[in-house]
């Protein structure tokens, strides 16, 4: 059977280990960036013991792995940047295990790694589409060191290629974006916060916000968010020192340790800060005429507002891997049904995540009060649905 995958991102590496290590199946794995390119963007993660259970129950070895490459996170703490604690959350009360600190880059490499050698580097796709012998089954050509390839006749096209994703664009054209109003930054920088900074945390000003965690080896990842006009861009003078000081400081002035050192840090990171509008689009899980299985934010880019982008590539790769793998095995081979299956599985869990991550964002909505928002948080109702997100991993998923 021809399998193609389109990135080599998490969702992708974790299916090129999988698919590639079943007898039978001739799987490629194509990425646009070069062997070495481990990049940058997004700078550091937290993953939710979601993604953890997922991969552990389905790929022990490669869980071992992250796990060696990364911090534990244990905790999630929310506070004003004057120092007033508002919520301390181990998250041993909501999880059976813990999430992972890590910078992109590792992640990358990683499972980069453990992919190979399904993974080819420096890709260009030239041209992707319907096969013409049989609309069932897919084309792809692409350009690598200078040489133009192509594959016709694939039984199982993957689209782990991002939010902005080429191949479900190609297939189920594009999908309807959401904003919803925030701006959101990020920076990773060396850590000389002498200890100020450890695990997740967040300080608010208002509905202004600030995030940041410790990441391997010594790094802290911090991340600024504030209202914005949903319908508008990011405005220019929002982004410079002092509107982001201002923003950030109580109106009294008073700063504690921790929010000083991050406002400190984040003015002077501008020049090599990203910024991006929060958004989310809607979820599509596979083409419904053509065998093309679209995994992580190719299927559905989300509010990041709990995290759920990397983890849910991690926990929907799992889980389709996994269940490739089992029906592979015992003989089910019939890709339209996979999709069907594996759309199935995660419909619900994935609407439920989008609902949640997207409802959490209200502390950081224009006008917002966070004071009240966060202690709500604190109630049974949003304890729960935390729990929910965290420990109720669907099944089903294999052994790898």
């Amino acid at each position: 059977m021809r399998i193609v995958i389109v990135g080599a991102g998490v969702a992708g590496c974790i299916m090129a280990r999988t698919l590639s290590r079943l007898n039978g199946t001739d799987v490629v794995c194509l990425e646009r960036v070069t062997r070495d390119d481990h990049s940058e963007s997004g700078t550091g993660l937290n993953i939710g013991p979601n993604a953890v259970l997922a991969l552990r129950t389905h790929d022990a070895l490669l869980t071992g792995a992250i796990t060696a490459a990364s911090l534990p996170w244990r905790n999630w703490r929310v506070s004003l940047t004057d120092g007033t604690v508002l919520f301390d959350l181990p998250l041993s009360k909501v999880a059976g295990n813990d999430g992972w600190r890590i910078r992109w880059s590792e992640l990358y490499r990683v499972l980069r790694e453990a992919a190979a050698p399904a993974v080819a580097y420096d890709c260009t796709i030239e041209h992707v589409g319907r096969s013409e012998s049989n609309p069932a089954q897919s084309v792809i050509e692409w350009t690598q060191d200078g040489a133009r390839k192509r594959i016709d006749g694939i039984d199982l096209l993957i689209a782990a290629d991002g939010r902005y994703s080429q191949v479900r664009r190609v297939f189920s054209g594009e999908p309807a974006s959401q904003f919803v109003g925030v701006a959101i930054s990020r920076t990773l920088v060396p850590d000389t916060s002498r200890g100020l900074i450890d695990d997740y945390e967040q300080w608010f000003n208002g509905p202004n916000r600030l995030l940041a965690f410790r990441v391997p080896p010594d790094h802290v990842y911090v991340a600024a968010a504030f209202p914005i006009a949903p319908d508008q861009p990011i405005p220019d003078r929002l982004k410079q020192p002092d509107a982001l000081r201002a923003a950030f400081t109580p109106r009294g002035g008073a700063l504690s340790p921790q929010a000083r050192w991050l406002v400190d840090t984040i003015c002077g990171n501008v020049a090599d800060t990203h910024w991006a509008r929060m958004q989310e689009h809607e979820a599509l899980f596979a083409d419904p005429h053509t065998n093309v299985l679209y995994i992580g934010d190719a299927a559905h880019g989300m509010v990041p507002t709990l995290g759920p982008g990397a983890t849910q590539a991690i926990e929907g790769a799992a889980t389709a891997a996994g269940f490739i793998a089992r029906e592979w095995r015992e003989g089910r081979r019939n890709p339209r049904d996979w999709l069907q299956a594996i759309a199935m599985i995660r419909r619900e869990r994935v609407h439920f995540t989008m609902e949640f991550s997207r409802a959490a964002t209200d502390t950081m909505l224009e006008g917002a009060d966070p004071v009240a928002g966060t202690l709500h948080k604190k109630q049974p109702e949003f304890m729960a649905k935390l729990s929910r997100l965290y420990r109720d991993v669907p099944e089903p998923m294999s052994n790898a």
